[in-house]
């Protein structure tokens, strides 16, 4: 069991800056960078051929005019973990360690950096139903929403869905001017697309160009078949949506491609379709769920389609079935070929990540597959990709919605860990954030009783913590050590 045997402290905190990005891939030798930007958009594009003409006859500054209203700034607040640092304390040059430690340092307990970030969303229904990309908010412990007219909301994480790079916000507001949705599978490679957001902080700034590709498959990005373009995205732009020329959101700005960290001429969006999947599981059930087949799959090149007898290159080659998995079930086998799924098409092995993403669990697929030289139908019961690394949902942002404004996520100790730590009851803390940590609650934490009512079951806490008012007083154990522990809900 995972339980804390020091002293109940406060970690020492660091400023970071507001405009990083959500991460950068690269090498130190020039290669390329993938970054996430934490925003919307640039604010001008250069040396355009001409007017921009849609297929509702609207330019580009009409589409500026009808939807700027809908795009918000999104401000975030919160911590983050950082791992242990070294010291700089002095040590005897007589120490038997002193060599070790001059040159290494001493190391230092883990501590919790202030986040300060900025992002950008769109506004989905009238009643304040706001979506943004996850990365924007997943170390949030608050989330400012800023609209046009200069008025501000705290907004509420509904739920968020690292998989897709989606998170849903709700704030209290009502009559709220709203995108209208497109389709992002009418999307043409050539068309023009325009792009609202706050790259590095300047509000409702807007850039446009064109689709460069569909489908793209990108490192980390999950089963998303991203629209890539060369609209120009920045650090302050993630969350803020992608328009076509008929003023409709076919995408939500999510990625950038860069040597410097900067925009260099390749963004990328989740299509809208896949955004607007999760916005409605989260808002209907509260999470997300994505199917799985359980194999993993390649592209068909020109070689391999020889190989197994194919007129062409396509589909998706099966190289790995995993036992028990929903494939394995329905007879699926190293070396087939899925080349359709429902009735579509399946082109490539990142297409059919993302349409089986996109099926119920306990529904039923039918896959067309080619195998030892013939066309086959197989029928799978798709299976969930909970708990798997096809969906990482923020079970931190779950359980702080859960138990209001403490901040903890926290599970019942098994029999084992009760004979152990020699209790009764209680709660094991498995993740900590906002008020919780700012009054020196760790992870590995077992949390007894609040304000004198014992603790057995999550939901008590989480019933207790919502009947409170804006002080509680939190029994702790902490190794051989029981204390309570005073907190400020705000």
């Amino acid at each position: 069991m995972n339980v804390n045997r020091s002293r109940l402290s406060v970690g020492a905190l660091a400023v970071v800056g507001a405009f990083s990005l959500g991460y950068i891939l690269s090498g130190v030798d020039g290669t390329p960078i993938l970054g996430r930007a934490h925003a919307a958009v640039a604010t001008t594009q250069s040396e355009m051929s001409g007017p921009f003409v849609g297929a509702t006859g609207g330019d580009m500054a009409a589409i500026v005019a009808r939807n700027g209203q809908s795009v918000v700034n999104i401000s975030i607040a919160g911590t983050h973990k950082v791992k242990s640092g070294m010291s700089d304390t002095p040590i005897d040059p007589e120490d038997p360690f002193f060599d070790l430690f001059r040159r290494f340092g001493i190391p230092q307990q883990p501590s919790e950096t202030p986040v300060h970030a900025l992002g950008s969303g769109f506004i989905v229904s009238p009643d304040g139903t706001i979506l943004t990309n996850a990365h924007v908010v997943e170390d949030a412990d608050e989330v400012t929403v800023k609209l046009t007219d200069k008025r501000e909301f705290r907004a509420k994480v509904l739920g968020m869905d690292k998989a897709s790079d989606i998170a849903v916000l709700k704030i209290q507001a009502e009559n709220l001017p709203v995108v209208q949705i497109g389709k992002a599978d009418q999307v043409k490679v050539g068309e023009w697309v325009l792009a609202i957001g706050s790259p590095f902080g300047f509000e409702n700034s807007a850039t446009a160009g064109i689709v460069s590709a569909k489908s793209r498959s990108l490192p980390d990005g999950g089963y998303v078949p991203f629209i890539q373009t060369d609209v120009a995205v920045n650090p302050g732009n993630s969350g803020g949506p992608l328009f076509n020329t008929a003023g409709e959101v076919i995408g939500v700005n999510s990625q950038i491609y860069s040597r410097s960290g900067g925009y260099q001429g390749l963004s990328f969006a989740i299509p809208i379709d896949v955004a607007m999947n999760v916005e409605k599981q989260i808002v209907e059930h509260g999470k997300v769920e994505h199917g799985r087949l359980g194999v993993m799959v390649q592209e068909v090149s020109q070689p391999l389609a020889q190989s197994f007898g194919l007129s062409k290159p396509g589909g998706a080659l099966v190289g790995n079935v995993e036992k028990g998995s929903p494939a394995a079930k329905a007879g699926l086998a190293s070396g087939d070929v899925i080349l359709g799924i429902n009735g579509r098409d399946i082109a490539s092995s990142g297409e059919l990540a993302a349409v089986v993403a996109n099926i119920h669990p306990g529904d039923t697929a039918k896959l067309q597959v080619w195998r030892k030289g013939s066309m086959h139908s197989v029928e799978v019961s798709v299976g969930s990709a909970t708990g798997s690394n096809t969906l990482a949902s923020s079970d931190k942002r779950e359980s702080e919605t859960d138990h209001g404004k403490l901040g903890v996520s926290v599970r019942p100790l098994t029999s084992d860990e009760l004979a152990e730590a020699g209790v009764k009851g209680g709660l094991v803390v498995q993740d900590v954030s906002g008020p919780a940590a700012a009054a020196g609650i760790q992870a590995g934490d077992i949390l007894l009783s609040v304000n004198g009512e014992a603790l057995a079951k999550p939901e008590q806490l989480r019933s207790l913590i919502a009947k409170a008012g804006k002080h509680v007083a939190i029994l702790v154990e902490r190794g051989n050590t029981k204390l309570f522990v005073p907190i400020d809900l705000g």
